[in-house]
């Protein structure tokens, strides 16, 4: 679905950086990598960097110039962290995505990413249609190129709905506990701490109110409530021979 998407790298300096925009790339299900004019590439370096991303970097097309590596889209889009003295038409890199992925999905869009120590120039941006500012810290605003990418194409794999379901552990195998079960937690609850001697009559409103403001917020599912009830009975248990231990005692 992001195919029709071209990265497009402008006289990178560093090969390592290739690499890196590679991995990012990858991450976010994207392929379609351009160089122009790299000073170093092929590199051991850029291969390294890119951690498995060795296909990303093979299929990678490289151009002498850049209106010859733009010649084939319809939109394209520059990059840039610097303040430009004629106003631009600029936007974030989510308004980038939503426009690229939702508004106009069949064109061919470029998204140039300049120079490491200096980006794109300005006779660059000229090709541009729109400028894109990643929104940071204004005082400190250089991302490296690989930075800048990622947050780019995470946008854009966002706004593909590319996004797969990860479940984490068991989360979801246990339904929420009912309002009943719940009720009946909370009964238990109260008898426990009554039995080891942790409930005030004068004070044990106000504790079962903030205790329930905790489980609530919680939300409980059903395995979760088995394992606390079983620590309420577990604890009631050893109280109870607590107190036949005492008992005994006395009447030794």
């Amino acid at each position: 679905m992001l195919s029709h998407i071209k990265i497009v790298l402008v006289e990178t300096t560093h090969p390592g950086n290739i690499g890196a925009v590679a991995r990012a790339m990858k991450n976010m299900k994207m392929t379609n990598l351009c160089l122009v004019a790299p000073k170093i590439f092929p590199s051991a370096d850029a291969t390294s960097r890119a951690s498995g991303a060795d296909d990303v970097l093979a299929a990678a097309e490289v151009y002498s110039s850049l209106p010859e590596a733009i010649a084939d889209c319809n939109l394209v889009i520059g990059a840039s962290a610097r303040c430009r003295t004629i106003s631009w038409p600029e936007m974030t890199p989510r308004q980038c995505a939503e426009k690229i992925v939702i508004n106009e999905p069949k064109q061919k869009v470029a998204i140039l990413f300049g120079r490491e120590n200096s980006g794109l120039k300005n006779h660059e941006l000229d090709l541009c249609h729109y400028l894109l500012r990643i929104p940071c810290n204004s005082e400190y605003s250089s991302l490296n190129i690989a930075a800048a990418v990622q947050v780019v194409c995470y946008e854009l794999f966002v706004a593909s709905g590319e996004q797969e379901s990860i479940a984490i552990g068991d989360k979801g195998d246990s339904p929420l506990a009912t309002a009943a079960q719940m009720e009946s937690f909370y009964t238990h609850l109260y008898q426990a701490l009554n039995d080891i001697g942790f409930m005030h009559p004068d004070k044990s409103k106000s504790i079962m109110r903030r205790l329930r403001r905790i489980y609530n917020r919680i939300q409980l599912d059903t395995k979760e409530l088995d394992i606390l009830r079983g620590i309420l009975r577990m604890s009631q248990d050893n109280q109870s021979k607590d107190n036949q231990s005492q008992n005994n005692q006395r009447s030794d």
